[in-house]
């Protein structure tokens, strides 16, 4: 049956891309670009051969590839010469887009103009338009710069919005404050920030603190670039601000320096060390504690604290005590605040988040954390104000928020669907040319591109157009897309398009069999993978539970799948089949515990016993999951757990608990053996 489904999928989509191509094909690209007629092959119609039209269609495609990775290697001969190879592709905007952008360094302005103007309000202008700005701000040319910063719809590259206030700046505007809120992620800066960065130091707007900020905040991230030029414009060496990164033992040794660069660079080395050994951090730290002012220990001990914190070392809640009085990062307030959540020191959860940023401290997950701390404090009535602030987010966070006013997780009857959209409203999302173009792009597996075109043809629909366009995307199997669009209402829901449970043949008697909660694994899999069956990750896991080759190899043998092959983790069947056989394996070894074996399945079993063998009691299922130390797998859990508390209330029509599916974490020994 699924089979047949599929089938009638793909039928779907071939259509609507046979359309695409015919319609599309029509479209002339910008005069400045335009190939020579006489390039033109002819091509036989699709109607009278529709095998010859294929495979053109399949050469096509493959030229184009070989253009986008010109244009990605900068090679602007060999992107000029393919893209006049392709003067009828179906989507010559973007044949046009990476003809020009290898050579945009040197391209006219006017030619820049004439792609904007003709492919005004498309995804692939808005892109050209990021790119320009970039080479505008890199040339300072201001007048251009602030002619186009206004018409970059999405507005949503760093390094332009560092060009953005640099361009204020050199013209005497104090931004000081918008780019002290800007500038927090040194490893991003490239040469706009770091420009940026120079003019205020140079203006006066960026005080020395500001600077040694700045050094700070390089060190933590481990950037030696800007560790490097920051030193200089504090009139420190930069060789020693390299060392205090890279080699911290070395800059250790060279001694502290008498400046308060020269102090600040070696606590950024007391801070790398911490990471690798915080006992030798530590004794670097004392034994140069005299020389250092109060505000500078307590900054050397919120080093070591964060470094402490992130492996959860029992020292790191008395290092945060050494470090009062320090000015602290957001990383390392929360960090701060997630070692005071694990000690149960309401007080400083309560004051740690006051201290943060107003931006920062708005972030469901701290208003959470500060409603948890008042009310432990007794003040009720105004943690009940916090926790309704995020009670209506369907998230992680507000779904813990509704539990604390006295509310369960439910699905509303209205938001059941699926909606029945009409022949006419379908119609209208196929004649849709970002939404064609999208389909072309999948088609092609160029996933970023289809994404790109998909989220554009998005902007200001209402939330009938987006239930109506995930529909669509139902229809044509990109499911991830369905997800995605269905969640952008705000008044209308449709939470069979939010939480599809697709496969439903194969998985339910998977998990059934293996006694498996179908409502966690299918919150899983909506995690994992988004529900695209072919989805492949950067390390090399596959299909709809991202299975790692090797872990499929060790789960084939354990269940006894003697004809096994790597290759096999691509069919659906198989996925689910190793995918559900591991999960089970890991939640065994967990006891039972869905917030443990979902951190294996993401980090792997050991870190998972190793954060759960540092209890020495009790934990409370939220406190475990907020104080997981990798970033990725504290957010892969959230995620989990809330997606399989919509799909139990989905499956099982009733109110559902977050907190009683965290349940308590308890403390253990032992080895899991598993990979």
């Amino acid at each position: 049956m699924f089979l047949l489904k599929l089938l009638a999928g793909a039928s779907v989509a071939a259509t609507t891309l046979l359309s695409f191509a015919t319609a599309s094909a029509q479209t002339a690209p910008p005069p400045a670009a335009a190939p020579a007629a006489s390039a033109s092959p002819a091509i036989a119609p699709v109607a009278a051969l529709p095998q010859a039209a294929t495979d053109a269609a399949r050469e096509q495609d493959a030229i184009f590839l070989q253009l986008r990775e010109a244009a990605r290697q900068n090679d602007a001969g060999k992107a000029a010469e393919l893209a006049a190879r392709l003067p009828n592709y179906a989507i010559p905007s973007y044949v046009d887009y990476y003809r020009l952008k290898p050579r945009l360094k040197d391209a006219s302005n006017e030619e820049v103009l004439d792609f904007l103007k003709h492919y005004e309000g498309s995804a692939i202008a808005d892109r050209l338009r990021n790119d320009w700005l970039l080479e505008l701000g890199r040339k300072r040319d201001w007048v251009n710069f602030d002619r186009e910063l206004p018409l970059f719809v999405k507005n949503d590259d760093y390094q332009v919005k560092c060009y953005a206030l640099l361009s204020r700046a050199v013209k005497g505007q104090n931004v000081a404050g918008e780019a002290r809120a800007l500038l927090d992620n040194p490893p991003l800066y490239g040469e706009a920030c770091a420009a940026l960065v120079a003019q205020l130091a140079q203006s006066g707007q960026f005080t020395q603190a500001d600077l040694l900020a700045q050094l700070r905040l390089a060190g933590e991230m481990h950037a030696t670039g800007p560790s490097r030029r920051t030193a200089l414009l504090l009139g420190a060496s930069d060789t020693r601000a390299a060392q205090a990164v890279d080699v911290p033992a070395l800059a250790m040794a060279r001694g502290i320096g008498s400046s308060r660069a020269d102090h600040e660079i070696y606590l950024v080395a007391v801070s790398r060390m911490a990471r690798t050994s915080l006992k030798l951090a530590t004794v670097a730290l004392n034994k140069n504690a005299s020389k250092l002012s109060a505000e500078e220990k307590a900054i050397g001990w919120s080093n070591i604290a964060l470094a402490a914190s992130l492996v959860l070392a029992p020292e790191a809640y008395d290092y945060w005590q050494r470090a009062a009085g320090a000015p602290l990062s957001e990383f390392q307030a929360e960090w701060k605040t997630r070692i005071a959540l694990r000690r149960g020191d309401w007080k400083i959860v309560k004051a740690t988040i006051d201290a943060m940023p107003a931006e920062q401290r708005a972030e469901p997950a701290w208003v959470y954390w500060r409603g948890r701390a008042d009310l432990a404090q007794g003040r009720k009535e105004d943690a009940q104000a916090l926790f309704r602030r995020i009670a209506d987010q369907n998230s992680f966070y507000g779904q813990l928020a509704l539990e604390e006013i006295g509310q369960q997780i439910t699905i509303p009857p209205s938001a059941v669907g699926p909606i029945a959209p009409t022949a006419a409203e379908l119609a209208q999302m196929a004649a849709n040319p970002g939404f064609r173009r999208a389909l072309k792009f999948f088609g092609m597996r160029l996933r970023f591109e289809g994404t790109r075109e998909w989220n554009w043809a998005l902007r200001d629909f209402s939330d009938r157009q987006l239930l109506v366009a995930a529909e669509y995307a139902r229809q044509n199997e990109i499911l991830d897309r369905m997800v995605n669009t269905s969640e952008r209402t705000r008044t209308e829901f449709d939470y069979t398009q939010r939480f599809p449970a697709p496969h439903d043949d194969i998985l339910q008697p998977t998990a059934q069999g293996l006694g498996l909660d179908q409502a966690w694994v299918y919150g899983l899999i909506r995690q994992e993978s988004r529900f695209i069956s072919d989805a492949q990750s950067g390390v090399g896991a596959s299909g709809l539970m991202q299975v790692m080759p090797s872990t499929g190899k060790w789960v084939a043998e354990k269940i006894g799948m003697t004809d096994y092959g790597h290759g096999m983790l691509s069919d659906i069947r198989t996925n689910i089949l190793l995918g559900t056989n591991y999960l089970n394996m890991v939640l065994n070894h967990a006891e039972g515990s869905q917030v443990l074996a979902t951190a294996s399945y993401n980090a792997g079993p050991g870190r998972t016993r190793a954060w759960r063998g540092l209890l020495n009691a009790p934990m409370e299922g939220a406190v475990f999951v907020e104080t997981i130390p990798f970033e990725e797998t504290r957010n892969y859990v959230r995620n989990v757990m809330s997606n399989a508390t919509n799909y139990a209330a989905l499956f099982e029509k009733r109110p559902q608990s977050l907190k009683a599916r965290l349940g308590t974490i308890m403390p253990r020994g032992g080895s899991m053996g598993l990979p």
